[in-house]
């Protein structure tokens, strides 16, 4: 190959060489610093740029997205001396690249540093309970304090959250015990709860029914005497319509003898004033014949059509015969001191 085909392509060579380093293309959400001669010079936005080649040099590149962290467990004292491993997460934004890259080191292991002191203060004012009740207020209080701190690095601290809290294992036992009695203090209080509630439910359900049931019995009571008042209304009518004969109310009577000598107290007979024109219209009612005159025979009544029983009949005949007696008496056939003395 000649000198000159030589020169030319040393030529092209120094070209692609000096175009490679004057052009960057920077990505979306990315920034390059750019520092000429060792000094900062300026910061590129997303897009082609030209640089000065071999001036002009890429310091850093940074991720303007946000970013998560993840830092391993801490050991951390709370108010009341236990020792408690708390897991981390931070979430951060690079706001000010040029302070990211010259204001710290490695703003990464500061952040970290940082996130461990200031978790250890917010949690050594709180004791066991609270911190782990109160992880809002924890992840809070960090934030705030991390994105005051970061802030001189050109980081924005979004978010912070206690991904995990590890107490011992002691007092993970006895905080399960705990939670297990209560539990079963809930629990009993919703049986008794249950219980009582059930007991009211089946007291004013009994209530209910015996008022029901006693406005029934009333209503019912109610109906039944209005039904024999209507009863006794319509049989007295019937009676008085019907102009019943004394024939008629002598053969009641005379059913009505049984019942009263069936009793066993039924021991006193009441002699009716009126008893031989009473057993004369018995006679007649039975006897198919017409009243007697004050010269006729003895009343003498026929039971045979009667359905009597033993007692009733005899009580009967005493009745004749004593009507008989007062009769004669009455006609001066028999003197009154003959009479059989009165029943003790």
């Amino acid at each position: 190959m000649d000198p000159l085909g030589i020169l030319l392509l040393i030529v092209v060579v120094f070209l692609v060489i000096v175009l490679a380093r004057s052009l960057r293309i920077v990505p979306q959400q990315w920034n390059y610093i750019i520092e000429r001669l060792g000094k900062y010079r300026r910061t590129l936005e997303p897009g082609p740029r030209l640089l000065v080649p071999f001036i002009d040099s890429v310091r850093a590149k940074v991720d303007l997205r946000e970013r998560v962290v993840n830092f391993p467990p801490q050991p951390v004292i709370t108010e009341d001396n236990l020792g408690v491993q708390i897991d981390t997460v931070l979430y951060y934004i690079i706001t000010q690249p040029t302070a990211a890259v010259y204001n710290i080191d490695d703003y990464l292991a500061g952040v970290e540093q940082l996130t461990t002191t200031t978790l250890r203060n917010v949690v050594g004012a709180m004791d066991l309970e609270q911190t782990l009740t109160s992880r809002e207020e924890i992840n809070s209080r960090l934030a705030t304090e991390l994105d005051k701190a970061t802030d001189k690095w050109g980081l924005k601290v979004t978010r912070v959250e206690l991904r995990s809290i590890e107490p011992p294992m002691s007092i993970r036992d006895a905080m399960e015990k705990q939670m297990r009695a209560e539990r079963d203090r809930r629990a009993a209080i919703l049986n008794a709860e249950g219980t009582k509630r059930a007991a009211i439910l089946m007291a004013e359900g009994d209530q209910q029914s015996a008022v029901l049931r006693a406005k029934g019995e009333r209503d019912s009571e109610v109906l039944r005497a209005d039904g024999q008042a209507k009863a006794i209304q319509t049989v007295f009518a019937a009676i008085h319509n019907a102009k019943p004969t004394d024939r008629l109310l002598t053969y009641q009577y005379l059913q009505t003898l049984p019942q009263i000598a069936s009793g066993d107290a039924n021991k006193v007979w009441v002699i009716p004033a009126e008893l031989t024109r009473t057993l004369g219209s018995i006679g007649n009612a039975f006897g198919g014949v017409e009243a007697p005159s004050d010269e006729d025979e003895d009343i003498e009544v026929d039971t045979s059509a009667l359905e009597l029983d033993e007692s009733a009949a005899q009580a009967l005949e005493a009745a004749q015969q004593a009507a008989s007696e007062v009769k004669d008496v009455g006609e001066g056939r028999k003197a009154a001191n003959e009479l059989p003395p009165p029943p003790e």
